[in-house]
């Protein structure tokens, strides 16, 4: 017999209809006492049938599949519990009865409960007796139990009002039920406040507020909280990058808050900031399988570690369960905006490194952990002083901190001695200069041109020092020969420069142990020692170089010497510092030597000038001019000149470290110098020690660019426009930003058109490509710009350094603002494009402030030369109208 043959499927065959049914169709099942299974209910009073028809119509109404999941997780524990209770009884009386009375209660209660239902709030399901929660639904609500104390927690007041005892104890009994250490909402509390607020006042005192109260209720959690608000796990020079894309986050998000691809990108195009699409998407979450473990800030940042640490086969699996679990664990909205604003390295909360010394200086003045009994100021007593008398007490703190943390910058070494001794001179002691561990660089101020140069150095003896076109390199070798070499910025670059590392021991002197010196690495042409551009030298890979494959040869030309022998340098004139380093070391043709130099006075000015010209005749920047002696040269003083605060200088002998009361002494605070600067009565002091991570006028530098009366700005590119005409298929203008260092935000100054080559439009074009990686779906919430809405905005990532013709006062764009007029910000006409500066990250761009000094200055230049201000107030539009012309 054949098989029966099968029924051909149709192509627009549809799956029969099924009636989905809820709940309460199975209690309804379970309580027919003659239609069940089939049985006839021909008998059922049609009255009686029609109300309970109508009695479930409405209960079906009035509460949801998942209200009335609740309802039945909880009477299953009730169940479950009247069962466990019956366990004291006999096993026969069980045997005999247990049927009956299951049978008899089961169908009471599910009447009972379809009954309540809707009367009654959903209870959350309640654990049984031996802890555990019993029945097969384990909906978790995310809304778990608020700690309303911190949420109300007034951290934006004045530190001298605010009393952190009011709010330990209560603290830590809601932190006790998660293990005792502090949670990450108290953290996020402070971040909003500071988010919530333009003003660097109370930026600083929310944090101050902030790390009191981690210090008196749990000081062990302050450090990890220095980290966080930082925006950081680590010092640069210790490798640790969470290394995560955006998929990992976004795949987090979709997984944790049930989104979609589709969903999560319209919240993305709304918002444009990674932070505030996990806020909406959290807010929109209202169950989760799994109930969150309270994030605590001791776990968030050892779970940020755990994720840089990941290494190897199965990192990026291991990555994405910690990414997922962190944003499970956040409760809230605000949680999971400011997790994924840390997972994504942007937390833009002003909290920026300056910020947060501030902070914990002015904190350690006031607060100081259980058991510790290093001194500490009333808050009451502070309350009395006047403004200024304030200011200097702050100052001092602050100075002392920021001095330990620039020539030791890792927090684990400032945080846990701020814990032991506080702001002291024993702080200092424990934050001196290590070998291994990079001193942040002192910086030079910018001069417009060498008669700006020499005016400001009238009196004294100075040195011009060749400005070499390379990377400035910190070298650190000690007792053993171990040799390690840092960036400007403290990231390690010993593997990019092997030969520099070999090279050592051949220019060490033979009383040489240990030292630290700075230098210029420039790339050169080994045979001829002609120097090469700085673009040549990118072109050498930047780790794990191979000495036998270098193909980009560097000298090192060295000019100063911080560390030599165990002992620091620092507090050491600069023409002492230079003495030991060119007596001390040995010359290597075009491999190792000094900077190229000459002394000076101000009275040579043909001399500087044809200095300048030989160093921008091959190919360096410019010069840097340096202060050689903290006294000034008595026969150049003039009769009759301000030379008070040189004299003062004078009579003060240079500080021995680690002590630094001579030394704070014989400077004025700094109220009393910005004063001074506004009246302008006095010169500021000049001395020649070396100041790391500061910018004075003890060096100066004058770049070429400088010397054509045109100053530069690094600005960031953040938006741009279709171009018309021939740059239809560019993008042209591109809207540019400063940085605001007090919130982190990016401030518009101006559009730019000029200086831009056909070649650069299309890379440009095709760096920032729609829909691509680096341009974004609407403008993020941290640019400050709300006129002529661009047609894409680019996603911040690179630093062009530009020129103008002068500075104005704007409507339309908010850079400086408050700074110069209060009600205007600071705009730029004709900027031209120079150059990307591709030795500066987007953290290193110019800042408002230094716009605003740019614009000071300008003035100032008008009024001496007795001329009207070129610079009027560029009106709404106008700034469009150029470009247009």
């Amino acid at each position: 017999m054949n098989s029966p043959s099968k029924r051909r499927k149709k192509n627009d065959s549809r799956p029969a209809p099924v009636a989905h049914r809820n709940l309460d169709f199975f209690f309804r099942k379970q309580n027919q006492p003659d239609g069940v299974n089939g049985h006839s209910t021909q008998n059922r009073d049609p009255t009686s049938t029609a109300a309970a028809d109508a009695d479930r119509s409405s209960s079906e109404h009035a509460l949801t599949d998942e209200e009335l999941a609740w309802k039945l997780q909880e009477e299953w524990t009730r169940e479950d519990g009247q069962q466990t209770g019956k366990r004291d009884n006999t096993e026969e009386e069980e045997t005999r009865t247990a049927a009956e009375d299951r049978e008899h209660k089961a169908s009471e209660d599910r009447e009972e409960f379809v009954a309540a239902a809707l009367d009654h709030p959903t209870p959350e399901p309640q654990p049984s007796s031996d802890g555990t929660k019993k029945g097969l639904l384990g909906l978790q609500s995310t809304a778990s139990e608020e700690d309303k104390t911190t949420l109300t927690v007034p951290f934006d007041q004045s530190p001298l009002t605010f009393d952190p005892t009011q709010y330990v104890s209560e603290l830590k009994k809601h932190w006790a039920a998660d293990g005792g250490d502090a949670s990450y909402a108290l953290l996020t509390r402070c971040f909003v406040l500071v988010n919530s607020t333009q003003s660097r006042i109370k930026i600083v005192d929310t944090l101050v507020n902030c790390l009191r109260l981690i210090i008196e209720a749990d000081p062990d959690s302050l450090l990890p909280a220095v980290w966080l608000a930082t925006n950081s796990i680590a010092p640069p020079y210790i490798s640790q990058e969470l290394g995560l894309g955006g998929s990992a986050i976004s795949k987090a998000l979709k997984k944790v808050c049930g989104l979609d691809g589709s969903g999560l990108k319209s919240l993305y195009d709304k918002h444009g900031d990674a932070g505030d699409v996990a806020f909406e998407a959290k807010k929109k979450q209202s169950f989760t399988l799994r109930k969150p473990k309270p994030l605590t800030i001791k776990s968030a940042y050892q779970t940020l570690v755990k994720i840089a640490n990941s290494k190897g086969q199965g990192s990026v699996e291991q990555k994405q369960r910690l990414v997922d679990r962190l944003l499970q664990d956040a409760r809230g909205p605000e949680e999971s905006r400011y997790i994924v604003r840390t997972l994504v390295q942007h937390l833009r909360i002003g909290a920026v490194k300056t910020t947060m010394l501030i902070a914990l200086g002015r904190a350690f003045q006031l607060s100081r952990p259980e058991g510790a009994d290093f001194p500490v100021r009333e808050a009451a007593q502070l309350a009395k002083l006047k403004k200024e008398e304030l200011a200097i007490v702050w100052s001092k703190a602050e100075e002392v901190v920021k001095t330990c943390f620039a020539r030791r910058p890792n927090y684990n070494d400032l945080v846990p001695g701020l814990l032991e001794v506080g702001v002291s001179d024993e702080l200092l002691l424990r934050c001196d200069l290590a070998l291994h561990i990079p001193l942040r660089p002192m910086l030079g101020s910018i001069t417009r041109d060498l008669s700006e140069m020499l005016t400001k150095l009238q009196g004294r003896d100075f040195s011009c020092e060749y400005k070499y076109d390379g990377q400035r390199a910190q070298v650190h070798c000690d007792e053993r020969g171990k040799v390690s070499i840092f960036s400007r910025h403290l990231e390690v670059m010993t593997d990019k420069y092997p030969d520099l590392v070999a090279l050592v021991p051949e220019i060490r002197g033979d009383g040489v142990s240990s030292f630290i010196l700075e230098g210029e690495v420039v790339a050169v042409d080994r045979n001829t020692g002609e120097l090469r551009t700085f673009q040549t030298l990118t072109n050498r890979a930047k780790k794990d170089v191979d000495i036998g494959t270098i193909q980009i040869d560097v000298c090192l030309f060295a000019f100063d010497l911080m560390y030599l022998n165990g002992e620091q340098l620092l507090d050491r004139p600069f023409r002492e510092r230079r003495g030991l380093l060119r007596s001390m070391f040995v010359e290597k043709e075009h491999h190792f030597t000094w900077v190229k130099s000459i002394d000076a006075t101000s009275a040579d000015s043909d001399v500087v000038l044809e200095f300048f010209k030989s160093a921008t005749d091959i190919k360096c920047e410019g010069i840097m001019v340096k202060v050689l002696d903290n006294v000034p040269n008595p026969d150049l003083v003039g009769p009759g000149e301000p030379e008070q605060a040189d004299k003062d200088e004078a009579l003060t002998p240079a500080p021995v470290t680690p002590s630094k009361k001579d030394k704070k002494s014989a400077r004025k605070s700094q109220v009393e110098k910005e004063q001074e600067k506004e009246k302008g009565t006095r010169r500021k002091a000049l001395l020649s020690t070396y100041e790391p991570d500061k910018r004075l006028d003890s060096w100066l530098k004058v770049k070429k660019d400088y010397a054509t009366s045109a100053d530069t700005i690094d600005l960031i590119p953040v938006a741009g426009w279709h171009g018309q005409g021939r740059k239809a298929k560019w993008w042209s203008p591109i809207l540019l930003a400063c940085r605001n260092p007090e919130n982190g935000s990016l401030e518009v100054v101006t559009k730019c058109i000029s200086g831009f080559t056909d070649k650069f439009y299309q890379a440009n074009k095709e760096k920032y490509a729609e829909g691509g990686d680096n341009v974004l779906g609407s403008k993020p919430s941290y640019i400050e710009y709300s006129a002529y809405e661009p047609d894409v905005w680019f996603e911040p990532q690179e630093v062009w350094e530009m020129a103008f013709a002068d500075i104005t006062l704007s409507p339309t764009y908010t850079a400086a603002i408050g700074l110069v007029n209060e009600d205007r910000g600071l705009s730029m006409r004709f900027p031209r494009f120079l150059k990307v500066r591709e030795d500066k990250g987007i953290e290193e761009a110019s800042t408002s402030e230094f716009l605003a000094s740019l614009y000071r200055k300008q003035e100032a230049r008008i009024q001496a030369t007795g001329g009207q201000s070129t610079v009027a107030t560029m009106g709404e539009g106008e700034g469009d109208r150029e470009f247009e012309e």
